[in-house]
């Protein structure tokens, strides 16, 4: 199954480490949605959106980037990283989704150290995450998604 997730990581890395881990699994595109470049998303059997969540939410520009470039009716799916609780951060990912009629594969989320805004004044919060254990079940959520029977 051959796979791009169109990703935002910064501060920690957290997002990357679990997308890394990922791609270990499998024919993966990691494309950074920062990096500004001409983007076809068609060719892919399925195409991931991953953020950290951030007050809540998805980050901006991966919205942006999926608003953009998302082909109607793709097969996606979602993941994420949180310093406290996910919430209904994938919220507006999944409405994006949902107004191009693709179809959601699943999503994925796991515990990120998180420094942001106010968690700077206790040094953090997650500590150690994404950790060994959170890495090994990322994979674990593609492993399942290339079980799928995904329309090619």
């Amino acid at each position: 199954m051959k796979t791009a997730v169109c990703y935002y990581s910064r501060h920690h890395g957290n997002t990357r480490k679990v997308l890394e881990a990922m791609a270990q699994e499998g024919d993966v595109d990691l494309i950074d949605v920062t990096a500004r470049q001409a983007v076809r998303l068609e060719g892919y059997d399925c195409v991931g959106f991953a953020s950290g969540i951030y007050y809540g939410k998805f980050q901006t520009s991966v919205l942006q980037f999926a608003r953009q470039y998302l082909p109607q009716g793709k097969p996606v799916f979602f993941v994420c990283t949180y310093g406290g609780s996910k919430g209904n951060g994938t919220t507006a990912i999944a409405e994006i989704a949902q107004k191009k009629d693709c179809p959601v594969l699943g999503e994925f989320g796991c515990k990120g150290y998180d420094t942001f805004g106010p968690f700077k004044l206790v040094g953090g919060i997650a500590k150690g995450h994404p950790d060994q254990q959170d890495l090994e079940e990322a994979r674990k959520f593609y492993r399942t998604l290339q079980e799928q029977d995904i329309p090619r």
